[in-house]
């Protein structure tokens, strides 16, 4: 088991690396520069421009503005084009705000589709499992972004509060109370919002997989044998059931950089994905290409995290690698 986490971590080392160098290719082939011309800003001159670009090494070759890159990401010097902050502080200030809203939409996600998925296919056929399958189908097929707009106007029509942004303006000077009331309800809206979508799919695939598993033998043995019908379906089935899932677990990670940048812009939430939207208007190279980094290292230890839970939960899989030891 060592061994394996060794080789695979070694692994995706590697493959941070390559994903880095393309990254950094791509994005600086692309047109368009950070140093061109604002039409919006007559006051930019031709020197100016040449400053800009030697500032940033933008008249380097590709392998040398990868080696800048990777030198100031390191030491922390990296700054941004568009306002020359410290990049890593500008993502860890946005991480700051899309990680509640992660956090809420992927507890919403996972707690609700999995009794709804299960129960759905307990009662197949049932009145339940028609219904919930409509609303999923409903929600799935309705745009998310469509929904939202829909759910800000009766909210604000029939409560009459603000639900876009992290807090209501004029907040500041209010009770430690009041305010972290009012950041709880402004977070509420857009995690319900996010986990929608989420939860209709998983729900699908949660009851899709029960049936499968339901079917099996070893299920049958245990109702043959007097089990009650909890511990047939929670402790037999559920657990072989839940397999395909630990793989599906190790994505998560990589939701904290993209997240979900249509409803951050529809709510005005400044999350890491709203980030790297303005910061590709902006063609602000040095933010895209860190947040591009760090999604590529969440998605590759999300991948290994499943891989060791996969390895943990799953006895023939730890025998074989045990084997390979």
């Amino acid at each position: 088991m060592q061994a394996f986490i060794i080789r695979n971590i070694l692994q995706r080392l590697l493959l941070v690396f390559i994903v880095s160098v393309l990254a950094h290719s791509v994005i600086h082939l692309a047109p368009g520069e950070p140093s061109e011309v604002d039409p919006a800003n007559p006051r930019m001159k031709p020197e100016d421009i040449a400053k800009i670009r030697a500032a940033f090494h933008l008249d380097d070759p590709l392998h040398v503005q990868y080696a800048y890159w990777i030198r100031d990401l390191f030491s922390g010097e990296l700054k941004s084009f568009k306002d020359s902050q410290p990049v890593l502080g500008k993502i860890w200030r946005r991480f700051l705000n899309s990680l509640p809203l992660f956090i809420c939409a992927t507890l919403l996600v996972w707690t609700l589709a999995f009794p709804t998925g299960i129960q759905a296919a307990v009662y197949r056929g049932a009145v339940f499992d028609r219904s919930t399958t409509f609303i999923a189908y409903t929600l799935i097929s309705v745009p998310g972004f469509f929904l939202s707009y829909i759910v800000i106007l009766w909210v604000v029509d029939m409560f009459g509060v603000p639900v876009i942004g992290l807090k209501t303006f004029g907040m500041e000077n209010a009770e430690p109370l009041f305010q972290s009331m009012d950041r709880i309800w402004h977070l509420v809206i857009p995690s319900l919002m996010s986990a929608i979508g989420g939860m209709a799919i998983l729900s699908r695939y949660v009851r899709s997989q029960m049936l499968e598993v339901i079917g099996q033998d070893y299920v049958r043995t245990a109702r043959a044998k007097g089990a009650e019908e909890d511990t047939v379906i929670y402790h037999h089935a559920l657990r072989n059931a839940l397999l395909p899932f630990v793989t599906m677990f190790g994505f998560l990670l990589p939701g904290l950089i993209g997240g979900s940048v249509i409803f951050e812009q529809i709510f005005a939430w400044p999350g890491l994905g709203r980030l790297g939207y303005e910061a590709i208007l902006a063609r602000d190279f040095p933010v895209i290409l860190t947040l591009n980094f760090i999604a590529a290292v969440l998605t590759l230890a999300g991948t290994l995290l499943s891989d060791i839970l996969y390895a943990v939960v799953d006895p023939r899989i730890r025998t074989g690698l045990q084997g390979d030891a």
